[in-house]
């Protein structure tokens, strides 16, 4: 096995190379952020304040999605867990990116508020992809100990 992912597991190369585009969209996305998206924003009229609030709530949105992108790629090729949560994991980290960073960016670039109210969703995806890592390591791991 290599540190990407077996080449036997489909899954592995599936997560991997989902995670890759997640990981370049993500830097993408930041770098807009970064270098375009003031600008864009004061060419729409926000004023000076909301701006401000706009970008950090893009900057939120683009860190957490890189982060879980590059948890994404950890996880296809970790073995302290199950296929199955493996596979779980998988889609809650997919819909944290797209619920969580995805309604962020929608929200700044519409500046359409409610949209906020989607984020949290994401979030829970997160969190239980979180959860699942650990109820699966550590139920290997009892396992193993049998």
């Amino acid at each position: 096995m290599n540190a990407i992912g077996s080449s036997r597991d489909p899954l592995a190369r599936k997560i991997a190379a989902t995670a890759a585009i997640f990981g370049g969209l993500g830097v993408l996305i930041g770098a807009f952020g970064a270098h375009g998206l003031e600008a864009r924003l004061a060419g729409i009229g926000l004023d000076p304040a909301l701006i401000v609030k706009r970008l950090g709530q893009f900057d939120v949105g683009a860190r957490y999605h890189l982060v879980h992108a590059v948890t994404m790629l950890v996880v296809s090729n970790l073995p302290s867990i199950s296929h199955r949560a493996r596979r779980i994991v998988f889609v809650l980290l997919t819909l944290g990116i797209v619920l969580f960073s995805g309604s962020l960016y929608l929200l700044v670039l519409t500046n359409t508020p409610w949209l906020g109210a989607i984020t949290p969703l994401g979030g829970v995806a997160w969190i239980l992809a979180w959860f699942t890592i650990a109820g699966s390591a550590l139920a290997n791991r009892q396992a193993s100990n049998e």
